[in-house]
Parts: structure tokens; C-alpha cells; sequence
């Protein structure tokens, strides 16, 4: 039976130098699977410094890896095709980030967010009204805010971590919103606009373009248009479409990809493009 000592044992004998003993102590770990995970979550909760948390989450996610692969793909299989189904896939992907993620923990804040806003948008507020006060909901009284010290960091992508940290990339911070607005059935998509994750609002009467990295300010399509260019991008129709949650997916392991090889991790670079792949034979 696996003890705590013999997985503080094994993670000690990780720095050992000598090839043999480094593919021993793999070997244990690969054969104890991740039936030691719940052990070495124990032990990363009582350890301090980065370095030795940071060789404990390498252990975990290479326990871990295949299975959040398979749960991924099986997403996939079903198919992505409402809010509550693509609230499942990038919960499933922040596994990635932390292989014991307790999703519906995270799912229940979500509730409780909607729970908080709903009596103030039920009733006699037109629309438009509704939209702003949701926005003002989300980003002043909760405080959510787009990442502008850390931007490129890998915690922006996971949206367990922007809940908590209530701070995060467009595409995270518009996520935040759709799937509060998914709780009360309000109409808020994506607009994957290139650089620039955007929100879009569907009212009865006017769409609105929304910027959520900026406080949820609205914009126009002009202003969007001189952003792309000043960024030496034509602008094209397609670049204000709608969203898909595939689109929205891919995009959110694109920005994953693109955080790990700043950080020179290529082993989470490669299993990334494992997910990023599958997830590209699903497109139409």
C-alpha cells in the first residue's frame, strides 16, 4: 500500500543524479498511477517553496495527463454544442493547470454570482439596462479586471484560477460573463476577433460589442477596426462573427500553448497540441 512517506521518498530521490535511480523512481510512480495523486495533493498542500510544489505538479499531471485526455475527448464525442456544454470543456481543460480541480465547486460559485445579480435584473429593467447592469455587476462589484502585470502567465487561462484571482484574459473575462448570463438567460456571445477576445450583446433592438479587458466598456466596430489595423491586421467580416464554442475552445488551448512556450515548458507545450489537435479534427 502506498504511504505518505514512500511518495516523500520518491520526490526526494527525483534530484538524485544518478540515471538509474531517476528511472526507478519514474518507473514506481508510472506503476502507482493516480491512486497516488490524492497523496501527493497532500503533500503539496504542506510543503513551501515554488520549486518543490512546482516538481509535485509536474508528478501529478504526468499521473493525470491521459485521463483529463480521454474526459477531453469524450467532450468532444458529444459534441460542444450549448453554453452548459462548453462551461464543461474549459472547466475540464483548467484541469490542466490543476489535475484535483474540484470542478463543481467552481460551478457553484457561478450559481451563487447569478444568484446575487438575478433580483436586480428580473424585473422592469429594458434590456439595455440589464446589460449594463450586468456588466457593472461583474466587473466593478465583483471586480473582475483584465491581467496587465501577468498577461501571458498560464493561471489567466484557466478560469478556475480567474475566479479566484478575478483577474484574466478577454477570452477568460468574457467567459465569466457568458456563463453568468447562460444562469439567467441573457444573450452575451463571443466575438473572436483576432488579438482581442471580444463580447457581443443580442438584444431585441441593437447588438452591442462589449470590451471586457477594459471594465466591459462599450465599443464600436470603428474602434475595433482601428485596433486591428494598428496592428497590421486587415479587418474582415469574419473577424465579428460570432463565436463558436469550438472556436472559443481551440482559441483557449491556442493562448495555453502560447503562455508554455514563453515559460520554456515544452513537455505541457506538446500535450497541449495533443489537445489542441484532437480538438481541430471536430471543427466543420
Amino acid at each position: 500500500m502506498t504511504s505518505k512517506t514512500e511518495i516523500e521518498s520518491l520526490l526526494f530521490l527525483m534530484d538524485d543524479p544518478d540515471p538509474f535511480v531517476q528511472q526507478s523512481v519514474e518507473s514506481r510512480l508510472q506503476e502507482l498511477g493516480e491512486k497516488a495523486v490524492p497523496l501527493l495533493d497532500e503533500y503539496r498542500s504542506e510543503i513551501s517553496g515554488e520549486d518543490a510544489k512546482s516538481r509535485v505538479n509536474d508528478v501529478i499531471h504526468k499521473l493525470t495527463f491521459d485521463t483529463l485526455e480521454s474526459d477531453f475527448i469524450e467532450i468532444l464525442e458529444n459534441g460542444i454544442k450549448t453554453r452548459k456544454s462548453l462551461e464543461t470543456a474549459i472547466f475540464t481543460l483548467a484541469r490542466f493547470g490543476n489535475p484535483t480541480l474540484r470542478i463543481s465547486e467552481y460551478q457553484k460559485k457561478l450559481d451563487h454570482f447569478a444568484q446575487m445579480i438575478e433580483p436586480q435584473i428580473k424585473y422592469k429593467l429594458d434590456e439595455k439596462r440589464k446589460m449594463k447592469r450586468m456588466l457593472k455587476f461583474i466587473f466593478e462589484d465583483l471586480n473582475f479586471r483584465g491581467d496587465t502585470e501577468f498577461y501571458h502567465a498560464p493561471g489567466n487561462c484557466f478560469l478556475n484560477q480567474v475566479i479566484d484571482r478575478r483577474k484574466g484574459l478577454p477570452i477568460s473575462l468574457s467567459l465569466i460573463v457568458m456563463f453568468i448570463a447562460r444562469r439567467l438567460e441573457m444573450p452575451f456571445f463571443g466575438i473572436n476577433m483576432p488579438i482581442h477576445f471580444m463580447l457581443n450583446y443580442v438584444g431585441d433592438k441593437e447588438e452591442l460589442l462589449i470590451d471586457p479587458y477594459d471594465d466591459g466598456a462599450i465599443v464600436t466596430y470603428d474602434q475595433c477596426y482601428f485596433f486591428l489595423k494598428k496592428n497590421n491586421i486587415d479587418p474582415r467580416p469574419e473577424h465579428f462573427q460570432i463565436a463558436t464554442n469550438l472556436d472559443i475552445v481551440l482559441r483557449c488551448i491556442r493562448n495555453l500553448i502560447h503562455s508554455y512556450e514563453r515559460q520554456e515548458e515544452p513537455e505541457r507545450v506538446e500535450d497541449l497540441r495533443k489537445l489542441l489537435n484532437v480538438t481541430e479534427m471536430y471543427q466543420d
